[in-house]
């Protein structure tokens, strides 16, 4: 006897979004069916009242979009909050790319700006931030490198593992995936991706993300826009030149690829929509494609694009501490094992300063 298919229904969640999102369309449709009268010439009070309306209203189409994204989200991810699970409130989830090489950058980092063990739970509790060194799985499952990323998790609990495939020319996807698993673990404010070989400063980093926590859809990192590399065999080449114009042509602006934090909303949009978001060959600029054609708020922010020492060092001393530091040259900390506690020592804002800020 066949049973019957029982009717998929929407997390709790879902719904009461579901009645929020149809509620405030309700007010926005009756708001805009109403021409609102000219202030000129009303009592003071009367004049209040319409500036109090219209405030509202832009505050609810703020919203809206919001609230529909949180819908989108709670369905993609239905299964698991069906099934009894939350997603972990956080402020900042910070992801740290790394790669199965690297361990002993990862180590510098763990002697300099990443906490360890107590320190980085309570980093998680008390501030909301979680740092996460994000890596893949090798091309042979169960492998050798895999193993090793196992013993060394099992020894320091700070990594994310994603469904995907490590290989330098599949970074476009790893960015991909890291926001889609990040989105789906934690409902943050922002999601951030930085080098496993970038200096950062933590407490400055939230300090500069919580003045725009207020602001939907936000992009936040060093704003360029570098050239098409159309020839083939050099660094950084674009087999897909031919779609940004003639030969010479820039890309559009988009963050550097060092360090970037997107909001909330923007990460939902990349979980949902990540079958079909195109990649290009350099990562930075497949992100920044994504978010090109979206009402986003692209902030250039210098503070996450310092040089390291000298360049940090003045800052610091004169008040204006670095949310990164790294090398152009070569992409990231020149000599990054050797050299990051020097520029943590030189350019850090001090222990205490992420335990100070406000999120």
């Amino acid at each position: 006897m066949e049973k019957k298919a029982r009717a998929r229904t929407l997390p709790g969640k879902a719904v009461a979004t579901l009645c929020a999102v149809s509620f405030v369309l309700g007010l926005l449709l009756s708001g805009r069916m109403w021409a609102a009268p000219p202030l000129k010439g009303l009592p003071r009070d009367v004049m209040g009242e319409v500036k109090s309306t219209r405030e509202a209203l832009k505050s609810l189409e703020k919203t809206i979009s919001s609230l529909e994204m949180e819908l989108a989200t709670a369905r993609t991810n239905g299964g698991g909050v069906a099934a009894g699970g939350e997603l972990q409130r956080a402020f900042a989830v910070v992801g740290i790319n790394t790669a199965f090489s690297s361990k002993k950058r990862r180590e510098s980092l763990r002697q300099t700006w990443v906490p360890r063990g107590v320190k980085l739970k309570r980093l998680e509790e008390e501030k909301g931030i979680v740092l996460r060194f994000v890596i893949g799985r090798s091309a042979t499952p169960g492998g050798v490198l895999d193993r090793a990323i196992d013993a060394e998790e099992v020894e320091t609990k700070d990594f994310l593992r994603l469904d995907h495939v490590e290989g330098y020319h599949q970074l476009s996807a790893k960015t991909r995936i890291y926001f889609s698993t990040a989105a789906s673990i934690w409902d943050a404010d922002f999601y951030v991706k930085v080098d496993d070989d970038v200096h950062v400063n933590l407490g400055t980093m939230a300090a500069t993300l919580a003045r725009h926590r207020a602001k939907p859809r936000v992009y936040v990192g060093c704003m360029k826009s570098g050239p098409v590399l159309s020839q083939k065999g050099v660094k950084y080449h674009e087999p897909e030149f031919w779609k940004f114009g003639e030969e010479g042509n820039n890309y559009f602006r988009h963050a550097t690829g060092q360090i970037y934090a997107i909001s909330k909303d923007l990460a939902a949009y990349i979980s949902i929509n990540s079958p079909i978001l195109h990649r290009y060959a350099n990562e930075d600029v497949s992100l920044g494609s994504w978010l090109i054609g979206l009402d986003v708020l692209h902030v250039d922010e210098r503070t996450m694009c310092c040089g390291t020492p000298p360049d940090c060092e003045w800052k610091t001393q004169a008040g204006n501490i670095c949310v990164a530091s790294f090398d152009w040259s070569c992409s990231g900390v020149c000599k990054a094992v050797d050299r990051m506690k020097e520029v943590h020592r030189t350019c850090g804002e001090g222990e205490a300063a992420v335990w100070n800020v406000s999120t």
